[in-house]
């Protein structure tokens, strides 16, 4: 099993998951054509005119998403099938190996920080299409955990430092969640029988601080999404830190994460990025535990 991630330029990333499978390739790529067995693996349901330039149509169970419409870009059976998904590409390979062969799927999309729960669900979706192919019972795996494990596994968690117009800097974090923002807003702020509701001038809640940034009274406060304040310095102000969770990938929140800060003080923004790091980690093994 290899699953890796790469920028490929304009914005967009390639996933690429590897599986081998123990059935010849012309067994493989019925599964991966014909709208019957699509139907109990893949994540929606498939209309498709197999042809080069065909037209495709997703349906998601239950309208858990909009539909979608694609176009088959390439076919080659039974060793290449590639199309779009909306916005997105799908190229799956099929390679000869012994008695089975090699299945390759590169999933080339926009969304950089969603990469973690498009490996996840392309993760379960591979497995049910193993246990199809084999004639078993698909066992769901531990999706949240599973997104964690990518998380870490393609870099997702590190912060990044930009430099802003005035000289200063920020420091950023992007991190998709496995919970809604309802539920994260509870992780941060502790139960809302214990505390009131953050509201502006009110001090803020350990969850929404670290030790390496020194709280000011809250400035913005919009449950459950924004919490912003002021940091200090030398007992004055240095910058804002602003916490937003949006919409995600649908398999939770988009947490996005800024402290800006003054000219200079390099080890100070790398002790805050450090802090940050570990700060965040915690709160996704916090949410882990919870129930949405």
């Amino acid at each position: 099993m290899k699953d890796t991630l790469r920028q490929t330029g304009g914005g967009r990333s390639a996933l690429r998951l590897e599986r081998r499978f123990a059935h010849p390739p012309e067994k493989v790529w019925r599964a991966l054509t014909e709208p019957a067995q699509l139907a109990r693996w893949f994540p929606s349901e498939v209309r498709v005119e197999l042809r080069t330039g065909g037209r495709m149509g997703f349906v998601f169970p239950g309208r858990e998403a909009p539909d979608m419409d694609g176009v088959v870009t390439e076919l080659d059976p039974p060793h290449v099938f590639a199309f779009t998904w909306g916005d997105d590409e799908l190229r799956w390979e099929l390679r000869p190996e012994g008695d089975g062969c090699v299945l390759t799927l590169t999933h080339t999309f926009g969304d950089r920080f969603g990469a973690a729960s498009f490996a996840s669900g392309w993760h379960a979706c591979l497995t049910g299409l193993a246990d199809l192919l084999g004639g078993e019972d698909t066992a769901r795996d531990d999706m949240a955990e599973l997104h964690e494990k990518y998380v870490e596994a393609f870099g997702l968690a590190e912060g990044t430092v930009e430099t802003t117009e005035d000289g200063g800097w920020r420091l950023r974090f992007e991190r998709q969640l496995v919970r809604p923002a309802e539920t994260a807003w509870q992780a941060l702020t502790g139960p809302a029988a214990d505390t009131a509701e953050p509201a502006a001038g009110a001090q803020v809640p350990l969850g929404f601080r670290t030790d390496a940034v020194t709280a000011g009274p809250i400035t913005e406060a919009r449950p459950p999404r924004v919490l912003s304040y002021e940091w200090e310095r030398g007992g004055r102000p240095a910058g804002t830190v602003r916490w937003e969770l949006t919409q995600g990938t649908g398999h939770g929140a988009r947490l996005i994460l800024t402290q800006t800060g003054p000219a200079g003080a390099e080890e100070y923004r790398a002790e805050a990025l450090a802090s940050w790091r570990h700060h965040l980690g915690l709160l996704a093994a916090k949410l882990l535990r919870m129930k949405s």
